[in-house]
């Protein structure tokens, strides 16, 4: 299966437990990998026989600026589902990580990754 991707997309969202993080709010950055089958955008080069990339930015951006959510899982789950919802989408990968931790650990970033498919 062939694949687009979209990497690193920061947004500013109110994601977390803690009512301190809902209230400041964060950055996050998503990562969403779309498997498709591009044989027909490879051989045409039409924009119609592709994905939209920026429908599916757009649709990571609401959900990370919109409402939030207690667990970086709820917010991937509704990412994939937005992009399954496209009919050239059959999978997706989405991560989402939270660089800013209030841990007293070293870290890069705290995140989350789910695969999800289309239903047969």
């Amino acid at each position: 299966m062939d694949r687009i991707l979209l990497h690193g997309l920061t947004f500013f969202g109110r994601h977390g437990c803690h009512a301190a993080e809902r209230d400041l709010g964060q950055k996050f950055i998503v990562d969403i990998e779309l498997d498709c089958d591009l044989r027909a955008a490879g051989a045409s080069d039409a924009l119609g026989d592709t994905l939209n990339y920026v429908a599916i930015y757009d649709a990571a951006r609401e959900i990370v600026e919109g409402e939030p959510a207690q667990l970086l899982e709820h917010v991937a789950e509704r990412i994939a589902a937005a992009a399954l919802q496209h009919d050239l989408v059959q999978g997706v990968r989405v991560r989402v990580r939270k660089p800013h931790i209030a841990l007293p650990v070293a870290l890069d970033y705290l995140g989350v990754e789910i695969e999800r498919h289309r239903e047969p």
